[in-house]
């Protein structure tokens, strides 16, 4: 009896089917000649009442086109869950953005996950490849990106994890006769990663790149802990997923008090901008856990942010 061979092998969709036409350094260059401005035009990321992930990021974490985002996790706090509800969100809300997804040293099956579950381009480099093909998935990526922001449109980029990434980064480096920092960092292994990240922005009469990467904190790594250091406060806005929230199975495990965005007010309708800072208060009178429990209770029994919002005076 003949076998498939095949069975399992193929990948749904074509998840990776752009190809760059220019190379990475060239099209980064380029940038400099756009005028970065603020980023207004708002992503909404609510899609269902009792999707509570993109309810929470919408009033306390805004994103719009032209971010750079950062969540900060301790591992197992579902960091992974945040960017596939954040992925889908984007893509029913907003069609019109051009969405990839980079997994750096992510785990094979979840790399095939990715692939099958999300409805645009994944480019993943999985654990048990080189450091130099993580880079190169990376930059493959990123160029693919920025070639179609430098044609005027909005892309969206799903980093998993900055932290990895760096580290290949520093693989990659090492041995290059450089110094060697904090946490066996080598000195400019970071310079690279640094200008990924930075390339997010929007463009005056053009278009925008938004990214919302992954941070690895607590990890008991020094390294990472370096990483992390060098990229906190290089974004605009920042998701801080909290270990006790983990501890207790309460999820999503986002600390509200710690996260926030950049010139929020900028994004927020009028009703957001009125609300959400009486919001913000109630809640940092309760732990983290009291307040996520009691935030996940109240938005189960309403329908919708709005409703949600405009109840606030009676709670």
């Amino acid at each position: 009896m003949s076998r498939n061979r095949s069975r399992g092998r193929r990948r749904s969709g074509n998840r990776q089917s752009s190809k760059p036409k220019v190379d990475l350094a060239t099209l980064t260059a380029k940038l400099s000649d756009y005028t970065p401005i603020q980023p207004k035009e708002r992503i909404r990321l609510e899609t269902d009442r009792y999707e509570y992930i993109g309810r929470i990021m919408d009033m306390f974490t805004p994103i719009s086109r032209g971010q750079r985002c950062l969540i900060t996790s301790p591992p197992k706090a579902g960091k992974t869950t945040i960017l596939k509800t954040i992925g889908k969100a984007v893509h029913k809300n907003h069609p019109d953005i051009f969405q990839l997804a980079v997994l750096i040293d992510e785990r094979p099956e979840e790399a095939t996950d990715f692939r099958r579950k999300m409805p645009f381009e994944v480019h993943a480099s999985t654990s048990d490849r080189s450091s130099s093909n993580h880079i190169k998935v990376a930059e493959k990526a990123f160029t693919i990106a920025l070639e179609k922001v430098l044609e005027g449109k909005d892309v969206l980029i799903l980093l998993d994890s900055i932290t990895r990434l760096a580290r290949a980064y520093n693989v990659e480096h090492t041995g290059s006769g450089g110094r060697t920092l904090s946490g066996g960092v080598s000195a400019g292994a970071l310079d690279i990663p640094r200008q990924l990240f930075g390339a997010a922005r929007n463009l005056e009469g053009g278009g925008s790149l938004t990214i919302i990467g992954t941070a690895l904190i607590e990890t008991g790594s020094r390294m990472d802990e370096v990483i992390f250091q060098e990229f906190k406060g290089t974004g605009n806005m920042e998701l801080l997923l909290d270990e006790e929230l983990v501890l207790r199975r309460v999820f999503p495990a986002i600390d509200i008090a710690s996260s926030g965005t950049r010139r929020e007010e900028m994004m927020l309708d009028e009703l957001e901008r009125k609300q959400t800072p009486l919001l913000r208060r109630r809640l940092m009178d309760q732990s983290p856990v009291e307040g996520m429990q009691w935030m996940i209770k109240r938005l189960h029994d309403s329908k919708n942010n709005q409703n949600f919002l405009r109840s606030i005076p009676q709670l």
